[in-house]
């Protein structure tokens, strides 16, 4: 039987100095490993999605922990039989993960650690506001009851939501969540940062959630988006029912490729207005790029996910 490859998901906020040095020191110790997907480095942190062997993982991990303090690491493992990344790709960023908003610092403030265990205290406190710090489309298809939907296309929006929408006159609790936990750990921040003085957010995300909570117990509804090629997943993690358009990344349910917009590889309902020709004709030659290259028994490059 094929081994399993061990797919990494980890992030840690923590002060970097010389990210430029460390992205070469970490190359050059994991360079010629099985290891495919993505890592980012930033002043604040690393963030990243990676697979390989077991023997592999370890050596990496091993190594990030030689660079950097890793004591507040999120990390997270799952598995496949195939590496989902066809390459290793190691990024210098501003942001690990982008607010667009200079002075936020998760590692000296940041909001209190909620554990999925607890989650559902928080939900069931009227006094609370609980806030989806997730996009408009993750929202669309799964969240927790009574969450509110800041309607934001990207996370760089939400602190405009914020100054337009909340006072600490009108909102003295207030909690946060969102897929593995990384964007609550800004948003936690930047919502200190500006007054609010009782914030929480939920403690590994969605993600956490989902798979330590039974679902007869849970206050999740529907599924939940992440950015890989199982598309969404529900309780315990099972993969759920959304396919993915490849023209916008969005989710797609099996009602919306009935449409006369969805075109594979091309198009759906959401996004075919927002595409122009030249664009059809580009993810059109893409498309017929990927299927040569099944048929040849390759992975083709646009086959790719965005991992976030």
């Amino acid at each position: 039987m094929q081994n399993k490859l061990i797919v990494a998901a980890l992030y840690c906020f923590v002060s970097l100095d010389d990210i430029a040095k460390i992205r070469q020191e970490i190359l050059s110790h994991i360079s010629h490993l099985d290891i495919k997907g993505t890592l980012l480095l930033a002043n604040e942190g690393i963030n990243g999605t990676v697979a390989g062997s077991r023997e592999s993982i370890t050596i990496l991990m091993k190594t990030l922990e030689s660079l950097c303090d890793l004591t507040k690491i999120e990390y997270k493992e799952s598995y496949a039989y195939s590496n989902p990344f066809l390459r290793l790709k190691v990024k210098l960023k501003r942001e690990i993960v982008t607010l667009g908003v200079k002075g936020i610092d998760p590692t000296s403030c940041v909001g209190t650690y909620v554990e999925p265990k607890n989650w559902n205290e928080i939900l069931d406190d009227k006094e609370v506001l609980v806030l989806d710090t997730r996009n408009d489309y993750e929202f669309e298809i799964g969240s927790f009851q009574g969450a509110v939907n800041p309607e934001t296309n990207t996370f760089r929006e939400f602190p405009r939501y914020v100054s337009e929408n909340l006072s600490t006159d009108n909102f003295s609790k207030v909690a946060m969540f969102c897929t593995g936990g990384i964007r609550c750990e800004k948003a936690s921040s930047f919502m200190l940062k500006h007054g609010f003085t009782e914030v929480y957010h939920l403690k590994g995300g969605i993600l956490k959630y989902l798979e330590e909570i039974p679902e007869s117990e849970s206050k999740w509804y529907g599924e939940c988006f992440v950015f890989d090629e199982r598309v969404a997943v529900t309780h315990g993690l099972a993969i759920g029912s959304y396919d993915q358009c490849y023209g916008c990344r969005y989710p797609i349910t099996e009602n919306d490729k009935k449409s006369k917009y969805y075109i594979k590889g091309v198009s759906c309902p959401k996004c075919y207005a927002k595409t122009d020709d030249n664009q059809k004709i580009r993810f059109s030659e893409r498309q017929r790029q990927i299927e040569l290259a099944k048929k040849r028994g390759l992975k083709h490059l646009g086959e790719q996910y965005d991992i976030r």
